[in-house]
C-alpha cells in the first residue's frame, strides 16, 4: 500500500474552542502533531494548508436560517434577541454553547475537511487525515453533540457535486453518526456505516439496525450498535465482517472515515471497554479496503475522544502511522505491541497533567481485568450484526492487500 498521504491542517486549528473547561478541547490536536513531530512522522512535505468552507457550500447541508443564527452568535457581544433564539438551534445548551468566531472556527473544520477530499478525488494524493475534522452530530439547522456545522456531511457533498463520487463514510466514533446519516438517508450514492455503542444508553440515542434508509437510499445507511462493555475482540468481529461485505456490496469511488476514540476502556463519556489494539487494526482495515475497492482514495477525520492524554495522542498517531506507511505501524501490527512512546513527549506534557501518560504505544493488556459478561454481550453483538448485514451477501474470500513501497 502506497505511503502517499497528506496531513491537513490550519493555522486557526485552534479556534473551534467552546471553553477551557469543555471536553472537546483543541489540545488534543496539539499533543497528537507534537508526538508525531518527536518520532519524525510528520515532516514539512506532509502538510497540506487547508481553506475555510464558503458560505454556499455550509448551504448544501445547513439551512440558511441557521447559517445565519451561527453567524449573528459568533460576534463578541451578541444582541440579546439573537441569545434568546440560540436555544432553538441548540447552541444554549452545556453541550455546545456559542463562543466568539464560532461561524469562522466551524467553516474552517469543514474547509479543512474539504480540502481532504480534493487532495484525494483531483489525485494530489491517495490519502489524506484532517483530524480537526468530525462534527457528524450537527443537523441541518441545529447544533450537537459539541458540532456547529457538519464537516463529513459538507465535504460529502463536495465529492458528489464536483466529481461525482459515490462515497462511502465509515464512522467509528463510540456515539453514532447522526448528523451525516440524515444527511444522506435517501441518497443510493452516499453509504454510511456507524459502528457504535447502541443508542439505548449513549447521546444522540439513535444509530439502530432498523435506520437502513428510505426512498432511493433504502439499504445504504448500515447501522451496528454494540452492547456496553464490548471489548476488543467482539468490536473487531462485529467491525471485520461487516465492514468488508458492505464494501464489496457498495464499490465506493471514496472512503471517508471519521476515527473517534471514545471507544476505548478509559472514556469518561462511554461505556465501551476496548483497548488501543482497535486504533490499530482499525485503520489497517481501512487501508486495505481503500486500495482494494477505489483506487486508495481515502480521507479520514477525527472526532471525539475525551481521555485526551493518555488515549486520543496515540489513537490519532497510529491512524495517521497506518496511512503514511510508517515502519513503526507495521512493527505493532505484527511484532512489537509495547512499544515505548517517545520519551521527549512524556517528559514535555507528564507536568501538564495529573494523569499518569502511557509508556507504550499500546495498552499492556494483563493488567487489565475482563468484562464478566463478555460472553453474554458477544452473543447479543453477534444477533446485532446478523440482523444489520442480513441484506448483504457474505464475500466468498475476503481479500488481503501485501503491503509494497
Amino acid at each position: 500500500m502506497s505511503g502517499r498521504a497528506l496531513f491537513v491542517n490550519h493555522d486557526r486549528a485552534a479556534n473551534y474552542r467552546f471553553h477551557d473547561r469543555h471536553p472537546f478541547h483543541p489540545i488534543r490536536l496539539e499533543l497528537t502533531v507534537d508526538l508525531l513531530s518527536c518520532i519524525g512522522a510528520l515532516e514539512p512535505g506532509h502538510l497540506l494548508k487547508s481553506r475555510s468552507a464558503e458560505e454556499e457550500e455550509l448551504r448544501w447541508v445547513h439551512q440558511p436560517a441557521y447559517i445565519e443564527a451561527v453567524k449573528a452568535l459568533s460576534v463578541p457581544s451578541p444582541q440579546p434577541e439573537i441569545i434568546r433564539s440560540a436555544e432553538r438551534y441548540g447552541l444554549l445548551d452545556e453541550d455546545t454553547p456559542y463562543f466568539t468566531g464560532m461561524h469562522e472556527a466551524a467553516s474552517d473544520v469543514a474547509g479543512g475537511t474539504i480540502t481532504a477530499v480534493e487532495a484525494v478525488l483531483s489525485g494530489q494524493c491517495e490519502h489524506a487525515l484532517h483530524l480537526g475534522g468530525g462534527l457528524h452530530h450537527a443537523l441541518p439547522a441545529k447544533a450537537a453533540g459539541f458540532c456547529v456545522y457538519n464537516d463529513a456531511a459538507v465535504a460529502i457533498e463536495y465529492a458528489r457535486r464536483r466529481y461525482g463520487a459515490r462515497v462511502l463514510y465509515i464512522d467509528t466514533d463510540v456515539h453514532h453518526g447522526d448528523g451525516v446519516q440524515w444527511s444522506f438517508y435517501s441518497d443510493p450514492d452516499v453509504c454510511t456505516y456507524s459502528i457504535h455503542e447502541t443508542g439505548k444508553y449513549l447521546f444522540p440515542g439513535t444509530g439502530f439496525v432498523t435506520e437502513r434508509g428510505e426512498h432511493h437510499g433504502y439499504g445504504a445507511s448500515v447501522n451496528i450498535p454494540l452492547q456496553p462493555y464490548t471489548e476488543d475482540a467482539s468490536w473487531m468481529e462485529c467491525f471485520t465482517r461487516s465492514i468488508w461485505r458492505l464494501a464489496d456490496h457498495f464499490k465506493p469511488d471514496l472512503i471517508l472515515s471519521l476515527h473517534g476514540c471514545d471507544a476505548h476502556a478509559l472514556d469518561p463519556l462511554s461505556h465501551i471497554h476496548c483497548s488501543m489494539e482497535i486504533y490499530n487494526q482499525m485503520p489497517h482495515i481501512l487501508h486495505e479496503l481503500a486500495h482494494t475497492y477505489c483506487s486508495g482514495r481515502w480521507v479520514a477525520i477525527g472526532g471525539g475522544g475525551y481521555d485526551i492524554w493518555r488515549v486520543v495522542p496515540r489513537a490519532w498517531s497510529l491512524l495517521w502511522l497506518e496511512m503514511s506507511h510508517h515502519s513503526l505501524k507495521q512493527q505493532l501490527l505484527e511484532s512489537s505491541p509495547l512499544l515505548p512512546l517517545p520519551s521527549a513527549w512524556i517528559e514535555k506534557w507528564q507536568p501538564q497533567t495529573s494523569f499518569k501518560l502511557p509508556a507504550c504505544w499500546l495498552d499492556d493488556m494483563s493488567h487489565w481485568e475482563g468484562i464478566p459478561r463478555k460472553a453474554e454481550i458477544t452473543a447479543k453483538n453477534r444477533e446485532t450484526l446478523a440482523v444489520a448485514m442480513q441484506e448483504y451477501p457474505e464475500i466468498r474470500e475476503q481479500r488481503t492487500i501485501s503491503p509494497h513501497n
